[in-house]
């Protein structure tokens, strides 16, 4: 682990030492993980440095290893935020995922080590990566359909991205048709960036007449690209970068290295420092060269991705939510500078959070000006010793806002004094205790408290959620100060209620109120799984929502299932907690959402008001395991548990952790024990890993 690196995690409160306390962190962290995903990918506007943002991300991976029933309601398996409003919606045919990161030689051998035990290869077995510089800039994917550009998109939340295909036409790095001998559909992905020495220049003109300069090259190529008004766009001098590809009617080549060398007789510009690798050796000796570098170049880079060269082998690896296995970020070191701390504000969040934040005299590091930077909690008050009025030490990796990571205390000023945490929310003024083994502080109001409930309004309509065009954060806070939002429910009910009144507010008028009333409207009818989510239990992200969603399948069922699970001892928690990687923790958070009267009002009221669609059932051709419920058992031989387990999966089967009556097969390799013994009681299908492999080999 590099010394950057070891320094960032200690920076962090303690491992817990038990599953309890460990829930709590783990949510506390991803909470604030959320909030800083929804500032970088959609706001352009950053809330702390890439290292405090990966110490934080890391400590959940380290958190979900030893408690793994935590991974399926984290930040771990979501992918930047959801497209701005101002842009049509573009679909993903395949969707665009972020990459786990990587810091020192350890964190590689490790890499290559899980790619290794995921495919049942030796400890020594070759496996050959490509290299790529890791452009600091905006992913974009650019689709071709009978060898003509049709759409260009960026990736926005994973799944769904901007469309802003008008704003590339003046790319000269992208290609706007393809020779005859490249497939009917092509989706071609990269990085919109600026060169340094085009930023410099861009900053130049816009001082000279009196338009907004930039902090930095990738601030300036995002907003460049993500201009509503493509004739601005058209004066930015982009470039582009082509790394990789989306959805493909036919194969391009056997491996990325081949991929490559193809897209570039094409048109495209791919990486000339691009290089192909065989080992932890040849990985650490390129970091450390394209380090030295690095100051050099023409355009900025924050890192290495390594991707395992033979696609044969990715297409094996697949995905976990968030990231593909197959592909890591090598991240280059922070930068530092020193500034005045200024004051300390606490923010409430929507589960109670108390956070505090520092406002800092603003200083430029790495070519950016910051003034904030999160403090985290009191722990992290306490282990710094800082003080307002304090000089501090802060560092930044590529384009955020940083953390404090230092006090320097010979130069502190005499009349400062020792900050004292709150003791009661500074919005309703309840208590705020901190529990046993829990790094945050918490407002005990609940519901009185206006700062979590305008909070949890907000999730409500935030983009991964009903994502409501017209109604942002600040609509949010001054419909809530009207008394016109006080319950989900009130925002479908603010046209017929106060659509008058809305009209005549200052800085409305007949045509936000349409666009506002038009973006409701189009969210009376709503996924299953999106809607869990808007909910905001304590610990359910989108992956866990989406993972409710398809085990129940409609709204009636999971509430049935929800409140049937109250009863110790019954089938119904029994089958909660079967569900693959959801545990007691988060099924005592589903619970005693749905045990509370308000909660139970609260769904009652939507129902009524809104269209919950269904989950469809997997379109997986007529494979016997579709829809069947599959457990795995013993030791596996012929393929690793993971990569069975993500194979069932894609194939419509729900993967269990446990034999029961619903349980259609259990696949055993030797070993296998207690499992073996139900299933054989119940008179469930077992199967050797042979006979797997046959059954869904079949048609």
């Amino acid at each position: 682990m590099s010394a950057e690196h070891a320094s960032n995690m200690s920076d962090l409160p303690e491992l817990p030492a038990s599953s309890t306390e460990a829930r709590k962190q783990h949510a506390e962290i991803s909470e604030r993980i959320r909030s800083y995903n929804e500032a970088y990918h959609v706001n352009d506007d950053p809330l702390v440095s890439d290292a405090t943002y990966d110490a934080l991300f890391n400590r959940l991976i380290e958190l979900e290893s030893h408690y793994p029933t935590l991974k399926k309601n984290s930040p771990t398996q979501d992918v930047g935020a959801a497209p701005a409003e101002g842009f049509a919606k573009v679909k993903h045919a395949r969707p665009m995922l972020s990459l786990g990161n990587a810091f020192s030689r350890e964190d590689i051998v490790d890499f290559l080590a899980r790619i290794r035990r995921f495919l049942n290869l030796t400890a020594h077995s070759p496996v050959e990566v490509v290299g790529e510089p890791k452009i600091d800039g905006l992913s974009l994917s650019l689709r071709y359909e009978n060898r003509k550009l049709v759409t260009a998109a960026t990736r926005g939340d994973g799944s769904e991205g901007e469309d802003v295909t008008a704003n590339v036409a003046h790319i000269d790095d992208i290609p706007k048709t393809l020779p005859d001998d490249a497939p009917d559909v092509v989706e071609i992905r990269g990085e919109v960036y600026m060169a340094r020495s085009a930023f410099q220049k861009l900053n130049a003109t816009q001082a000279e007449t009196g338009g907004k300069t930039f902090a930095n090259p990738r601030n300036a190529a995002a907003g460049s690209l993500r201009q509503l008004d493509p004739s601005i766009s058209a004066k930015r001098p982009l470039r582009f970068f082509a790394y990789s590809f989306g959805e493909l009617s036919e194969s391009l080549a056997q491996t990325q290295w081949d991929f490559l060398h193809k897209v570039e007789g094409w048109g495209f510009v791919t990486n000339p420092l691009t290089r192909l690798l065989h080992d932890a050796d040849d990985i650490i000796a390129f970091y450390d060269e394209l380090g030295t570098q690095r100051p050099d170049l023409d355009y900025d880079i924050d890192g290495i991705v390594y991707k395992v060269n033979d696609f044969e082998l990715q297409l094996r690896l697949g995905f976990v939510s968030r990231s593909p296995r197959w592909a890591i970020a090598h991240k280059f070191p922070a930068e530092k500078a020193r500034t005045r701390l200024n004051a300390i504000e606490v923010q409430v969040g929507r589960t109670g959070a108390l956070t505090p934040v520092a406002r800092l005299e603003p200083v430029t590091v790495g070519g950016v000006v910051v003034s904030n930077a999160t403090l985290h909690n009191r722990d992290e008050i306490e282990r710094l010793g800082v003080r307002v009025g304090d000089m501090v030490v802060i560092q930044r990796a590529g384009d955020v806002i940083p953390q404090v990571v230092e006090v320097i205390r010979d130069e502190r000023p005499e009349d400062t004094t020792e900050y004292q945490f709150p003791d009661t929310c500074p919005k309703c003024g309840s208590h705020a205790m901190r529990e046993e083994g829990e790094a945050v502080t918490r407002c005990t109001g609940g519901l009185i408290c206006p700062a979590q409930a305008v909070e949890r309004l907000k999730h409500f309509v935030s983009r991964n959620a009903f994502d409501i065009d017209g109604l942002g954060a600040k609509n949010v806070e001054a419909f809530f100060e009207l008394g016109w939002l006080k319950s989900p429910g009130d925002i479908f009910r603010l046209e017929s209620d106060h659509g008058d009144a809305i009209r005549k507010l200052e800085g409305w008028g007949d045509k936000s109120a349409a666009k506002l009333f038009d973006g409701v409207n189009e969210r009376r009818t709503i996924g299953l799984d999106r809607f869990i989510y808007a909910l905001g239990i304590r610990q359910i992200g989108q992956a866990t929502a989406k993972l409710l969603a398809r085990h129940y399948g409609s709204l009636g069922e999971w509430r049935s299932a929800m409140v049937a699970a109250n009863e110790a001892d019954s089938e119904a928690l029994r089958e909660l907690i079967n569900i693959d990687q959801i545990g007691p923790g988060v099924a005592k958070d589903l619970i005693e959402f749905m045990a509370e009267d308000h909660n139970r009002e609260v769904l009652d009221d939507l129902q009524d008001l809104l269209t919950i669609t269904d989950v469809e059932a997997p379109t997986v051709s007529d494979n016997p395991v579709n829809g069947k419920t599959v457990v795995f058992t013993g030791k596996l031989e012929l393929f690793s548990r993971n990569e069975a387990k993500v194979k069932a999966e894609s194939l419509g089967a729900k993967v269990a952790g446990s034999v029961s009556a619903k349980t259609d097969y259990l696949v055993a390799g030797p070993g296998a024990g207690s499992k073996l013994k139900k299933a054989e009681e119940l008179g469930v299908t077992v199967l050797d890993e042979q006979g797997w492999l046959d059954l869904i080999a079949a048609e």
